[in-house]
């Protein structure tokens, strides 16, 4: 059986041909930053090397830094993170778009059961997920306006929301 280290090595060297950069936060953590473009080859090199299974995929709301006054809020990005894992070893891959094109391609060709979490960020976090095969609201209702992401942190709920009681 191999160690976690000699797991998560096997990650690095399979995913090094179209990673930007790697980060080890934790023993059993691999994190491995990604353009867009290699987003699907990175998860094709996973899937076809059996390397564990798709666990999550996350997003994470990155807006423009607080200490840059007067940046307007276009400047910030969604970071994606899909994490995959085999045993306690876990390999998360993160790939950062713009608000002003947040767009990714699906991952659903070669991990069907991505689709649930594709949606997710298209709903939640307004990242177009092109070739997804189910666009269906996941989690909002029906009525919920568009472009209105609430899990972006300049989401501000109004008082229906906010658990307030009305009339009162």
């Amino acid at each position: 059986m191999s160690s976690l280290e000699e797991i998560l090595t096997s990650a690095e060297k399979l995913l090094h041909p179209y990673a930007l950069n790697f980060n080890r936060p934790e023993a059993n953590r691999l994190d491995v930053y990604l353009a867009r473009e290699n987003l699907l080859p990175a998860v094709k090199a996973m899937v076809d090397a059996r390397w564990g299974y798709l666990s999550t995929i996350t997003g994470v709301d990155r807006p423009a830094s607080a200490g840059e006054e007067g940046q307007p809020a276009e400047q910030g990005e969604i970071e994606v993170l899909y994490s995959f894992c085999a045993g306690a070893a876990i390999v998360t891959l993160r790939v950062r778009v713009p608000y002003t094109d947040a767009v990714l391609p699906s991952i659903c060709p070669l991990i069907p059961s991505a689709t649930l979490g594709e949606r997710e960020l298209m709903e939640m976090f307004g990242v177009k997920v092109e070739g997804t095969p189910d666009t269906s609201r996941l989690i909002l209702a029906d009525s919920w306006p568009e472009g209105v992401y609430p899990l972006r942190k300049s989401f501000v709920p109004a008082a229906r929301f906010s658990g307030k009681a009305e009339g009162g």
